[in-house]
């Protein structure tokens, strides 16, 4: 099965944090744009669960991706998607895909009532840094815009502590940060 533990810590930004961190770390020019479109029941039972489901759009491939608690971060199931499924799916005519089915149906919940409610567009700029990897996203949804600073680990502790020095280093304040699908969810 198509599984991997991620381990990540995030800070929501204000828009000088983002430009201090663009500007005094290596990071590229241009970044890569992503679209993540989300998709919950009627009644919640994603979010109930702690689970948060997504096909991300990114250089015209198409990623099916379930994210559930984990121990050491959070499980994430995925499913390539052809464009036809991505387009169905869309659509409102959900395709089943045998990983993220599997185990929505474990969480009992059923693929037929899943509801599209819609996308947040990240522009997205990646380094390598000292065996981690930093993020810095510029994300549109909603009329809104929000600027995050993501550290993707291998480990919690090399993650929080160098999450900790780099927040440190350039003075930018830890936030309480709900992750993109919660902030989507809120700003309806």
């Amino acid at each position: 099965m198509a599984q991997e533990i991620e381990i990540e810590y995030k800070n929501l930004l204000t828009r000088d944090e983002y430009e201090r961190l663009l500007h005094n770390l290596p990071f590229p020019e241009s970044g890569s744009k992503q679209t993540n479109h989300y998709f919950e029941t009627e009644n919640f039972s994603l979010k109930k669960n702690g689970c948060a489901l997504r096909i991300r759009e990114k250089s015209g491939k198409y990623q099916l991706t379930l994210k559930e608690p984990h121990p050491d971060g959070l499980l994430e199931t995925h499913d390539l998607l052809t464009d036809l499924e991505a387009k169905k799916w869309l659509e409102g005519n959900i395709i089943p895909k045998e990983n993220t089915e599997k185990q929505l149906l474990k969480k009992g919940i059923q693929l037929k009532h899943l509801q599209y409610y819609g996308h947040l567009t990240t522009v997205r700029r990646e380094i390598p840094y000292h065996d981690v990897l930093l993020v810095l996203d510029y994300s549109t949804y909603h009329d809104r815009e929000d600027f995050e600073f993501e550290l993707e680990a291998k480990s919690k502790e090399s993650g929080i502590k160098i999450f900790q020095e780099v927040l440190g280093k350039h003075d930018i304040q830890k936030r309480e940060t709900p992750n993109k699908i919660e902030r989507f969810f809120h700003s309806t």
